[in-house]
């Protein structure tokens, strides 16, 4: 996982994810969140650095429509977010990203493990947004 920064968007995974919720069409955009977050939020075993990047993004893009959610700023999200763009997503697709985000922070969890091991260097920046995330979709 090539990664730049602490944020939803700041990896190779995310910003590819992005690239193809861009390319979609308006139609399918909606699916491709939830299909993102139930990879996550269904896995039982061991969840994969990667399955949790793509979920994170797209917690990130349902978080910030919520009422009390930031908007995106950053450059590798989807663009056509940037102008203040949507994803309709149902209601039930904000629980369903709160259940991801707790299995992101599980104990098997290897985006966890990651950023656990890169805590001396400020990885626990990435877990501290997640959580933040996490307060505005369960509010």
């Amino acid at each position: 996982m090539g990664t730049w920064d602490s944020g939803p968007f700041d990896n190779d995974t995310a910003a590819d994810w992005c690239g193809d919720l861009d390319d979609a069409d308006v139609s399918k955009r909606p699916n491709l969140v939830r299909e993102a977050l139930t990879r996550a939020a269904g896995e039982a075993g061991y969840l994969d650095a990667d399955v949790a990047c793509e979920a994170i993004a797209a917690v990130a893009i349902v978080a910030a429509q919520q009422p009390s959610g930031q908007p995106i700023a950053s450059p590798y999200a989807p663009e056509f977010l940037h102008d203040g763009g949507r994803v309709d997503v149902p209601d039930d697709v904000t629980a369903l990203a709160v259940r991801a985000i707790d299995r992101i922070l599980a104990a098997d969890s290897e985006w966890r493990e990651l950023w656990e091991d890169a805590d001396a260097e400020g990885g626990s920046e990435a877990v501290d947004a997640l959580r933040d995330l996490r307060k505005v979709l369960a509010a």
